[in-house]
C-alpha cells in the first residue's frame, strides 16, 4: 500500500496536501481578488524568513487524491492558486489537467527552482538566491515577485528582472518581519525605477489567511 501511494505521489495523482482555503489573494498582480488556495507540502529551497516553514517536510502532510482536491476547489472559486512549499517538486500536469477540465483558471506561486510542469493561466515567479529558477519558467512567467529583506535584494531583483520575458509584471515586496525598515527603501526604489510595482501582503493587514 505504501509503495502504491508513493507511486501516485510520484506521478502527481496524489499530492501532500498541507491546507486548502478560500480567501482573498493578498499579493502581487491579482491582489484583492477572491481565490481558492491549495498549499502543497514539500520545499527544500530553505528561505530563512519563510512564513510557512511547516510546509517544508512533505511527510508531514497526508497524500491526498487530486480528485478530492479538485472537487473541493471548484465548489468555491473559478480561480485556483497552487502554492507551497514548492509545488513544482511534484508533477503538476494531472492536477492542472483536471482543474482545466472543470473550466477554472489555474495560478501557481513558485520559486521556479524545479522544472515547470502543469498548464497555467498565471505564473507568479518568486526566485530565491539559494536555488535559481529554470530557463523555461523565466520565459513563461507572468509576474516576477521579489522579496526584499535587505539592500542586496535590490541587486538580485534587477538580476532576475533581466532574465524574464518582456511582458512579465515586476513587483517588489517587503519581507514581513522587516517591513518597517524596507518599505521606505522600496518606495524610493520604485519611484526611481518605475518599471517596478509595489506588492504588499495585504492579507496580513486584513487578518485573513
Amino acid at each position: 500500500m505504501e509503495i502504491e501511494i508513493q507511486n501516485k505521489v510520484d506521478n502527481g495523482t496524489m499530492l501532500p496536501l498541507m491546507e486548502e482555503f478560500y480567501t482573498i489573494q493578498g499579493e502581487g498582480y491579482h491582489k484583492g481578488t477572491a481565490a481558492y488556495f491549495i498549499r502543497v507540502g514539500g520545499c527544500d529551497v530553505g528561505c530563512h524568513w519563510c512564513d510557512v516553514k511547516e510546509s517544508w517536510n512533505p511527510k508531514s502532510h497526508p497524500p491526498t487524491s487530486i480528485e478530492s482536491i479538485v472537487d473541493n476547489a471548484v465548489k468555491h472559486s473559478k480561480t485556483i492558486v497552487i502554492t507551497g512549499g514548492e509545488p513544482l517538486m511534484w508533477d503538476m500536469n494531472p492536477l492542472t489537467q483536471m482543474l482545466k477540465s472543470k473550466g477554472v483558471d489555474t495560478h501557481i506561486e513558485t520559486s521556479g527552482a524545479y522544472e515547470l510542469s502543469g498548464t497555467w493561466d498565471w505564473i507568479c515567479l518568486s526566485p530565491k538566491k539559494r536555488m535559481l529558477p529554470t530557463e523555461k519558467v523565466y520565459e513563461q512567467a507572468n509576474e516576477l515577485k521579489m522579496i526584499i529583506y535587505n539592500k542586496d535584494d535590490f541587486r538580485f531583483a534587477e538580476e532576475q528582472a533581466a532574465k524574464v520575458n518582456k511582458n512579465c509584471k515586476l513587483f517588489l515586496q517587503p519581507e514581513w518581519s522587516k517591513r518597517d525598515k524596507v518599505i521606505p527603501q522600496i518606495v524610493d526604489y520604485v519611484m526611481a525605477n518605475p518599471k517596478w510595482l509595489v506588492s504588499l501582503q495585504t492579507h496580513k493587514y486584513l487578518n485573513i489567511p
